[in-house]
């Protein structure tokens, strides 16, 4: 039995656009991944520890609608090796990247660990996550915080839809 996912995806350093493109095809030819739908891209600031940083490449962002046989954990190390083809290098948190991928909900799955909290613990505050969600799937719900459109809703000045 397959399992609904929603994965943000976003890049901020390179061919942004052709990243996240070759990221998606790479999500569908995953074993055990099926059904890759994808919003259309946004771009926005760069989001830091610190805020919003106008000087930091923007990053083109989306959210993908994937079915998935695998496990959450197995999901997350797909992630990882897409991520690394990708020349993702993990050197500083919340710092530029070639690709960054993560998951935003499994099905109706509530967990909180170290290495994997779902539903993805900022999602209800980042628009643009939010608005390529509510783009893809209006009636997409953020277990904990409700209907996505409505929580994008306030959020669509932040981005600008690029495709």
């Amino acid at each position: 039995m397959a399992t609904i996912a929603y994965l943000a995806l976003g890049s901020n350093l390179g061919k942004r656009r052709k990243t996240l493109k070759s990221a998606l095809k790479a999500l569908e030819a995953t074993p055990g991944i099926a059904s890759v739908v994808c919003s259309p891209f946004v771009e926005s600031a760069a989001l830091t520890l610190d805020g919003v940083d106008e000087t930091m490449p923007a990053y083109i962002n989306a959210v993908a609608r994937i079915e998935t046989k695998l496990k959450p954990k197995e999901l997350l190390t797909e992630i990882r090796r897409i991520e690394k083809e990708h020349g993702r290098i993990r050197l500083e948190r919340w710092g530029s990247r070639t690709l960054d991928i993560d998951i935003l909900t499994f099905g109706d799955e509530l967990r909180a660990g170290k290495e994997l909290t779902i539903p993805h613990p900022r999602a209800f505050e980042r628009a643009f996550v939010l608005v390529p969600w509510a783009l893809l799937d209006p009636e997409a719900v953020l277990p904990g915080h409700g209907n996505v459109a409505k929580l994008a809703e306030s959020m669509h000045s932040q981005v600008v839809v690029k495709e």
